[in-house]
């Protein structure tokens, strides 16, 4: 076992975990990545197949304390591909109550760090941060992940076990997944083979979000990981808005492809109405020593570049199987 312990990372074969665990395992951990199915890509650690909304919370705490890991992250409930109320409760609700109802049962508790979304703020005002504003989200998936995320805390506030929660902006970068905004855009421009033009059609391109590369996020949890603070609720994002529009524009840029977007309503799936979303990460700062470091020209050129590689690598991988 690694002198510095190990991590357990719930959801760890995720778009944001995939990363989480390889910076953990960067930095010394041992990792275990637990989730319903083992990834479609490298994974730095161990792989623990278990669907956290069929267990009981007494079979995970078996397992957690045959792990004895040092820090859970908490990084399940994800927004892809879930549409409905009830798919966003079972995803990002049932596997946190399951979790902190395991805890509980355990005799050492290990530290937990649980993943929360910048959604949970709901409407923010033009030229504010979330933490300005009353939490009222809008969507089916930001009500459920700010139920997960009081749950957390009220736990670690009765003294139950200590920990954090880190409500993560808009997230970019290398794995995007292919529902995302992105991945969208990205589908379509490679279908045209570098010729073009590739014709995009996208929702309205009207919002400003607060877009944060993945890698920072990873470095963000691992600086979580090793902390002492607990209790308190810490926004992790860049601080700053950016059109989406200007993203779709620099990935086009990237892709060397022509391309015409095509602005329709209804055109694709959309978990936020807000149109201005920005996190204050003076907390991050302050409390973790943690700043961003990649810009979003950044967390859009690696994205390409991985989506490139992967789609070259699909064909070899099914010749070979």
């Amino acid at each position: 076992m690694s002198a510095r312990g190990s991590v357990v990372v719930l959801g760890g074969t995720g778009f944001v975990g995939l990363h989480v665990c390889a910076r953990l395992a960067e930095t010394g951990f041992d990792v275990v990545a637990v989730a319903r199915r083992p990834p479609d890509r490298a994974l730095a650690g161990r792989f623990l197949a278990m669907d956290l909304t069929r267990v009981s919370a007494g079979e995970l705490a078996g397992e957690l304390a045959a792990i004895g890991p040092r820090v859970v992250v908490n990084a399940t409930g994800s927004i892809w591909g879930r549409r409905n109320d009830e798919q966003m409760w079972d995803g990002a609700v049932v596997p946190t109550q399951r979790l902190l109802d395991a805890l509980v049962l355990l005799g050492t508790r290990p530290r937990l760090i649980h993943l929360g979304s910048v959604l949970e703020y709901g409407p923010v005002r033009v030229g504010t941060s979330g933490t300005d504003t009353a939490e009222r989200p809008g969507s089916a998936y930001g009500r459920a992940k700010l139920h997960a995320t009081q749950a957390v805390l009220a736990e670690i506030r009765a003294g139950r076990f200590e920990g954090m929660v880190l409500r993560i902006a808009n997230v970019a970068g290398p794995g995007s997944p292919a529902v995302s905004l992105l991945g969208r855009v990205a589908e379509r421009l490679l279908a045209a083979g570098g010729t073009g033009p590739a014709e995009i059609e996208l929702d309205p391109l009207q919002a400003h979000r607060d877009y944060v590369d993945v890698r920072d996020v990873a470095v963000a949890v691992t600086a979580a990981v090793t902390s002492t603070v607990s209790g308190e609720l810490v926004p992790i994002g860049r601080g700053e808005t950016v059109p989406v529009r200007t993203l779709v524009e620099l990935l086009i840029t990237h892709s060397r492809t022509p391309a015409v977007v095509v602005e329709r309503p209804s055109t694709g799936a959309r978990h936020s109405t807000e149109d201005w979303l920005r996190v204050d990460i003076g907390p991050a700062e302050r409390l973790l020593g943690w700043r961003p470091q990649r810009t979003p020209a950044e967390s859009v050129a690696a994205f390409w570049a991985d989506f490139v590689r992967r789609a070259h690598d699909e064909p070899e991988r099914s010749a070979v199987t």
